[in-house]
């Protein structure tokens, strides 16, 4: 089973962008050689234009216009310090707009603006070379205007600058300052409007004297004081007519009874001063019962005060009745007494009570009458309120117009006298410049084309490397990327690259049987070991020792041991990495090595044997045949990946038990390479240590990550030999490649 790793989180260190400069500084190079080209280019065919400039310094701004207000002032002067930049952006906006350049362009000519540039005379065509030329601006905390015009040809520079000035100049004076309604036409419209307001006086005094009013305001707050008076007078006499009348009807009720009783029958003998007394107390119940009746006009029936009045009613007719059973001759007596008694204090006289009433009625017809008049007086004054209204509105507004254009006539004769026109808001601080060529923005803009090249190309780099390259390239992606211990990174060798070449070049042909002189001469020279065997030497023996400490670091001291040798793809370096680290295990002398060839090329057998290539099944039966130097041993499985396949897992755990019944140290598995259906996961899990070959800068990460996944499914010891690495930064800058690559 692997050794659980820790999975650093990936950040960018200094040693990252080492490795990225040095990987792609071709093209880092490249590109900033054709931006320094582009540059030279651009600096040689393209001069800078010839530039005039020019400063205007704006102390304030002066706005005229007409207000509406007669007695208002209609010239406004407004600072630059006051507004900020809104004035100096509303004259920069003059200054820089189409119509000035077009005015411009004009005033110059075409035809001399378009020197050098075009052999057209169009004005558009002018307008816009001129319009392009120019370039202004307010300083920040400034008042002034900075302005150049940029030309080919440097007299005209200056000319168009110094034309610019003037325009701006004029074009000011016909913003700011208008010329508003002058001469004869202010003359006539102001006697046509003092016309129209004579007229309109006559209407109005007409129509006020058709309604006969003043006043038109005070008229109908008379005409309301009158109407609110009668009001409360006809209010007054109808609530006393309401008394009068119900005292009448009252005491005409109870003076009947008693004078056709005094008619009927003769008075009884009652004593003189109880008939005074008895005359009394009904003159106070005539009395209190027309208080009564007063009363109910103004409170209602439950209030206390008549309360109070049925009070002393019913008191005065107590003291009637006991005078009655006292003396009952008291009630024959002739009611005409009781009549004649009227000028005495208390007594009633209904012939007056009916003339009174009759007044009333009277007085009540005439107060309704006058309301009447009075309300159809009003009605008439509501109806001519309209028109006098309207009249006066015209009249206010006629009036306001005519002083309006009297003061307008007045303002402009008087600017004609003094003869208005000059700009003293505006100076010029710098006049237009001789033209000169300014090479500081040409020598930004080149500067900004080279260092476009390095950046495309830095630009280019980092892409490759961080989205579009998904290899596995340096030691340190090993661990982070598969989780698995890197055993050693094998860098990639001149020597061995060209000695593949010539190999590949002297291969059989199909057919034919895989050895010839060039093998001899690659693999059995000397001590048989070629010239790139020699120089890979040194990284197999650090594998060998790096391997040996790995087994005692987990206790692993069981003989033999069992190492599988796979990979992610052809030429990766697999059976050379087998090749090697089997020889270097055999060269300790501490016992019998043994390398099998699992791979349908038999590439391990091939490196060592020359003829007949001795199977597993042969070596143990014939040990000696697959002798191949000291302690070295090495047999092929003659049966082939296809047939080992079927015959899993029967066949090799029928080999497993013999192998560690052996007296060899250590067997080497040179294996096919791992994929979905190869064998070599499912004969992994019989290994003590599966060395996963990784190829530099071709082995896809995913797919690593995923053959590393499927070993350590087969519960087997995963290690990983970074193959063919490329050292890109030199060894001084980079650290983590000294200690992987051994420098």
């Amino acid at each position: 089973m692997a050794t659980p790793t820790t999975n650093p989180t990936a950040t960018f260190k200094i040693s990252d962008l080492y490795y990225v400069l040095f990987r792609h500084k071709w093209k880092i190079i490249i590109c900033t050689m054709l931006g320094l080209g582009a540059a030279a280019a651009v600096y040689k065919l393209k001069p800078p234009p010839y530039q005039s400039r020019a400063n205007l310094l704006i102390r304030f701004v002066i706005s005229e216009g007409r207000s509406m207000d007669p007695g208002a002032n209609d010239t406004i002067t407004m600072s630059p310090d006051g507004r900020g930049a809104t004035v100096l952006n509303s004259e920069l906006q003059i200054f820089t707009s189409r119509d000035l350049a077009e005015t411009v362009a004009r005033n110059v000519g075409p035809d001399k603006v378009l020197t050098g540039i075009s052999d057209s005379k169009s004005l558009a065509e002018a307008t816009s070379v001129v319009r392009a030329g120019l370039f202004a601006e307010t300083p920040r905390n400034s008042s002034t205007i900075e302005a150049y015009v940029t030309h080919p040809n440097a007299e005209m520079a200056q000319a168009i600058m110094r034309e610019y000035v003037n325009a701006y100049l004029k074009r000011h004076q016909e913003i700011h300052r208008a010329a508003g309604m002058v001469g004869e036409f202010l003359a006539q419209e102001t006697d046509q409007l003092r016309a129209r307001l004579t007229q309109t006086e006559e209407q109005l005094r007409a129509v006020n004297a058709k309604a006969g009013v003043v006043s038109l305001e005070a008229s109908k707050q008379a005409y309301a004081d009158q109407m609110n008076r009668i009001r409360d007078a006809i209010f007054t006499a109808q609530a006393e007519l309401a008394g009068r009348i119900s005292v009448y009807e009252q005491m005409t009720k109870l003076l009947q009874p008693a004078a056709a009783e005094a008619t009927a029958t003769e008075p009884a003998p009652v004593p003189p001063a109880q008939i005074e007394a008895y005359q009394r107390v009904l003159a106070q119940i005539s009395q209190l019962r027309g208080r009564e009746a007063e009363l109910l006009n103004y409170f209602k029936e439950g209030s206390a005060r008549i309360q109070e009045v049925r009070a002393q009613v019913a008191e005065a007719e107590a003291s009637r009745q006991q005078l009655i059973a006292a003396h009952p001759g008291l009630a024959r007596v002739n009611t005409a007494v009781v009549v004649a008694a009227g000028n005495r204090p208390g007594g009633y006289d209904p012939v007056t009570e009916g003339a009174q009433i009759t007044a009333l009625q009277a007085r009540l017809k005439a107060l309704n009458a006058q309301m009447e008049q009075v309300r159809a007086e009003a009605a008439n004054l509501d109806q001519l309120e309209v028109s006098i209204l309207e009249l006066r509105r015209r009249k206010e507004l006629e009036e306001t117009n005519y002083r309006r254009y009297a003061a307008s006539l007045e303002q402009q004769r008087i600017k004609e006298a003094m003869g208005d026109g000059k700009v003293s808001n505006i100076s010029i601080v710098q006049s237009a410049t001789p033209a000169a060529q300014d090479w500081m923005p040409l020598r930004k803009l080149t500067a900004g084309i080279a260092a476009a090249g390095l950046i495309l190309g830095l630009a280019w780099a980092f892409l490759i490397e961080m989205f579009l390259d998904h290899s596995i390239r340096r030691p340190g992606e090993v661990e982070r990327t598969l989780r698995a211990p890197l055993f050693i990174a094998i860098p990639r060798l001149k020597t061995a690259l060209a000695a593949g070449k010539s190999r590949r070049k002297l291969l059989p042909a199909a057919g034919s049987k895989p050895v010839g002189d060039a093998d001899q001469n690659a693999a059995g020279s000397g001590n048989g070991m070629s010239l790139a065997t020699t120089e890979l030497e040194p990284f197999h023996q650090t594998l060998r020792d790096r391997l040996i400490s790995y087994f005692e670091s987990i206790n692993l001291r069981h003989k033999p041991k069992l190492i599988a040798v796979t990979g992610l793809g052809r030429s990766s370096g697999v059976t050379t990495t087998a090749s090697g680290l089997a020889r270097s295990l055999s060269e300790t002398g501490e016992g019998n090595v043994l390398l099998v060839d699992m791979t349908q090329g038999q590439g391990s057998a091939q490196h060592f044997q020359r003829g007949t290539q001795i199977g597993l099944d042969q070596l143990l039966d014939t040990r000696n045949s697959a002798f191949v130097r000291d302690n070295l041993y090495v047999v092929s499985e003659s049966s082939g990946g296809e047939r080992l396949a079927k015959g899993l897992p029967q066949r090799f755990n029928q080999l497993v038990p013999k192998l560690k019944a052996s007296d060899f140290d250590y067997i080497i598995f040179d294996m096919p390479p791992v994929n979905q259906i190869s064998i070599t996961p499912r004969l992994a899990q019989f290994m003590d240590m599966t060395l996963l070959v990784v190829e530099s800068e071709k082995t896809d990460r995913h797919v690593a990550e995923r053959a590393a996944e499927l070993l350590t499914q087969a519960k087997t010891n995963v290690g990983v030999v970074l193959n063919k690495n490329n050292p890109y930064v030199p060894a001084r800058l980079q650290q983590d490649s000294n200690f992987f690559l051994g420098a």
